[in-house]
């Protein structure tokens, strides 16, 4: 087994490492390129955003030659009972058609409400190969069985919304990137430990290698972005996977635990849902993109966009981590573990406010502008004196009008 999994996550990891390149000089000529048009993003010079297809080409190799070897070993079987083979056409086959949808929207940017289109025509493709969500166990109940549509319901809702939550988490360089191998790595510990089947053991070796390989391309300063080909495709497999993963031994913990680990971008995406409901007062707002999700919070409360990215790697690592505990030690081992590190970063952050006297100078991301409290800003009708965190939020800055949230302590 560890040798399919060490094997799995090299190829990946290789090919995805040496074809990132070639999509960095395909994207300009493509017109896949991410140009800051608004406000909302957080780069401030045209990026190429087509580093899905390495990821994709990277995952796919890796899984085809695994199958053909371990099928010639004879260590997996694709056409028995679970019938993996149709199982994993269909994902394949979804993800065709996803990233067909997404290609268009990386090139020429297509309407938001398309886009969630080709993702349920993707996931009633790999429902209708057999990819079924078919029960769920519940504290202190029996297992509940769904009906067959309920069971297509409800996968296609999972696979839907966890393919948004990874995509709209895709807001700094390398976050969705970095959150999905911790989210994958976390899996396969899961996997092993669970004894899940060697289908999904390969497949999410194979997704973390992937990933791992455009990592050095995406982690700030960003050489290249993933773009919507790869952001979906990641929740998309990630969905699946966790389905493929699922042992059936009906517990509420194996249940549970893919919820757990994909914690944070499915929290970011239901907050984002419920923001932008309040805040438009109609479903169209909905898909009306904004600043409120955490990376944005956190850069604007003086993190660095680096700093912010780290910060959400290590909360996507605790939510990996508890699972891990949670399905190895127990409810109240994890429980103990989850406790200590919210202390841990709650003296972090209190730490971090401390150091950050009164008298601290914030820097404007785009221009370089530097806002001296000792001077205040006299042309908005800011004193001297005055610190950054006391500046009303309508303020700008004033050499390129960027706002507030765009600027971070300066080192």
């Amino acid at each position: 087994m560890w040798g399919d999994i060490a094997i799995a996550f090299l190829l990946a990891f290789i090919i995805t490492f040496m074809t990132t390149p070639y999509t960095i000089k395909i994207a300009p000529k493509i017109g896949a390129v991410d140009v800051p048009k608004d406000k909302r993003r957080m780069h401030k010079k045209a990026m190429p955003k087509f580093g899905g297809p390495a990821v994709i080409l990277g995952f796919i190799v890796s899984v085809i030659y695994l199958l053909i070897v371990m099928s010639t070993e004879k260590t997996i079987t694709l056409n028995g009972k679970e019938q993996y083979g149709m199982k994993l056409l269909g994902m394949f086959l979804g993800i065709i058609v996803i990233s067909i949808f997404c290609v268009i929207d990386d090139i020429r940017t297509i309407k938001p409400l398309t886009k969630l289109t080709g993702q349920i025509i993707a996931a009633i493709v790999a429902v209708s190969f057999g990819i079924r969500i078919e029960d769920i166990a519940l504290p202190f109940f029996e297992i509940a069985e769904f009906g067959e549509a309920l069971s297509i319901i409800v996968t296609i809702l999972w696979i839907v919304g966890v393919t948004n939550a990874i995509n709209l988490i895709d807001g700094l360089d390398g976050l969705s990137t970095g959150i999905s191998v911790i989210s994958a790595i976390s899996l396969l510990i899961i996997f092993v430990l669970n004894g899940s089947p060697m289908i999904s053991i390969v497949l999410v070796a194979s997704l973390a290698g992937a990933l791992v390989g455009f990592l050095p391309f995406n982690f700030a300063p960003a050489k290249t972005f993933i773009g919507d080909t790869g952001s979906n495709f990641l929740g998309f497999s990630l969905s699946i996977i966790s389905i493929l993963g699922v042992a059936k031994t009906y517990t509420i913990a194996v249940i549970v635990l893919p919820l757990i680990v994909l914690g944070l971008p499915i929290f970011d995406t239901i907050w984002a849902i419920i923001r932008r409901l309040i805040k438009g007062k109609s479903i169209k707002a909905i898909f009306k993109a904004d600043k409120g999700h955490l990376h944005h919070i956190i850069v604007s409360k003086g993190f660095s966009q680096k700093q912010a990215v780290i910060i959400l790697y290590g909360i996507s690592a605790t939510f990996g981590i508890f699972a891990v505990i949670l399905l190895d030690s127990g409810l109240w081992k994890a429980l103990s573990f989850l406790l200590m590190v919210i202390v841990a970063l709650g003296l972090g952050y209190k730490n971090f406010q401390e150091e950050k006297s009164d008298n601290a100078m914030y820097e404007c991301i785009e221009c370089k502008y530097i806002y001296n409290p000792k001077f205040g800003n006299e042309k908005a009708g800011i004193k001297p004196g005055t610190p950054f965190e006391e500046l009303p939020n309508t303020w700008v800055c004033p050499v390129c009008g960027e706002e507030k949230n765009m600027f971070q302590i300066h080192q």
